[in-house]
């Protein structure tokens, strides 16, 4: 698992240090593809980081490398952003589980859609909310720890 880790992960970034990404922009990189690798609107996360990197002028494989790494955490995060979502607007909660969801998935995706708009809506809601708070932390957390990282490789 570590090798793995650092082959597909680490490593890259590490590379794009040595290629001249600035730590600062390279922790941005790293922040947003967290978090936005963590949408709980399935299918739309890497098309979103693409126009991100593309419109900030972000370094697009950092983010891409990131966002998809995400993708066993952004399953583990849909039903407590539900959740979230439900409180923060006082919705009833609804009957989601994962079981239920793959049920629907297997009748359609359109299907799945029309039946969990709610509970899209209510999840991408609260990630709204969440979302520039988490970018923000991840961010100044995590350009020491680059602004390291460049300091060895050189």
């Amino acid at each position: 698992m570590v090798t793995w880790l650092y082959r597909n992960i680490l490593g890259p970034l590490l590379a794009l240090l040595r290629q001249g990404v600035s730590p600062d922009r390279l922790a941005l990189c790293v922040a947003i593809g967290i978090v936005v690798g963590n949408i709980p609107i399935l299918g739309i996360s890497t098309i979103l980081c693409a126009v991100i990197a593309l419109a900030f002028r972000l370094n697009l494989a950092a983010i891409q490398i990131v966002q998809a790494a995400m993708a066993p955490t952004q399953l583990l995060l849909i039903i407590p952003f539900v959740r979230l979502g439900e409180w923060v607007l006082r919705a009833p909660p609804q009957s989601v589980s994962v079981s239920d969801g793959l049920a629907l998935l297997s009748h359609g995706v359109g299907r799945a859609i029309v039946v969990l708009w709610d509970a899209i809506l209510h999840a991408g809601f609260a990630w709204v909310l969440v979302a520039p708070f988490a970018v923000f932390l991840l961010h100044k957390m995590l350009t020491p720890v680059f602004e390291r990282a460049a300091v060895r490789i050189k």
